[in-house]
């Protein structure tokens, strides 16, 4: 009984491995896909996803509009004088925030270990705001650098040295 587990347990892993590089290569044949592959946060099941859902981005006017689209925005409620933000509206499609929220929960944790400047804009933020309000924040920030680079038709390339310059 035992074997017949582990031998259904082996056809399944090897059946999962097979799909994982499936979805790698067609991740990696799109164009856009190849783009958010080199995004820090972005794997092939992230890649292909997105790659699927907003193509280049052309139905968004602004980097801003996609992240709305998401949910990654904070909640506002104003009234005369006075401005709350809250949590985030988590309108949009979900299965992608979700994603998003992950791969960027990834990049939070390994950012004390680099010194590009979105990593250096994550370890600043990081002292000064929670882990879940960190990783929301830098969800929102690939959302934006998402949709710049599939504008551009650009990869991503780290940047040294212009977050210190900026600040």
């Amino acid at each position: 009984m035992a074997n017949d587990f582990w031998d259904e347990y082996q056809v399944l892993t090897k059946r999962l491995k097979q799909i994982n590089s499936l979805i790698e290569q067609l991740a990696m044949q799109d164009p856009n896909g190849s783009i958010l592959l080199s995004i820090p946060a972005v794997g092939p099941i992230i890649a292909s996803a997105f790659a699927a859902s907003i193509g280049s981005g052309q139905a968004f006017n602004s980097p801003k509009e996609l992240a709305v689209w998401l949910g990654l925005t904070p909640k506002q409620f104003a009234s005369g004088t006075k401005s709350v933000h809250s949590g985030i509206t988590k309108r949009g499609d979900g299965y992608l925030r979700k994603q998003l929220i992950h791969g960027a929960r990834t990049v939070v944790s390994h950012a004390s270990k680099k010194q590009d400047d979105l990593s250096m804009w994550i370890n600043q933020l990081r002292t000064r705001k929670t882990m879940c309000c960190t990783v929301v924040a830098t969800a929102h920030r690939l959302a934006r650098l998402m949709w710049i680079l599939l504008q551009k038709q650009t990869p991503y390339q780290p940047q040294y040295g212009a977050y210190h310059v900026a600040c």
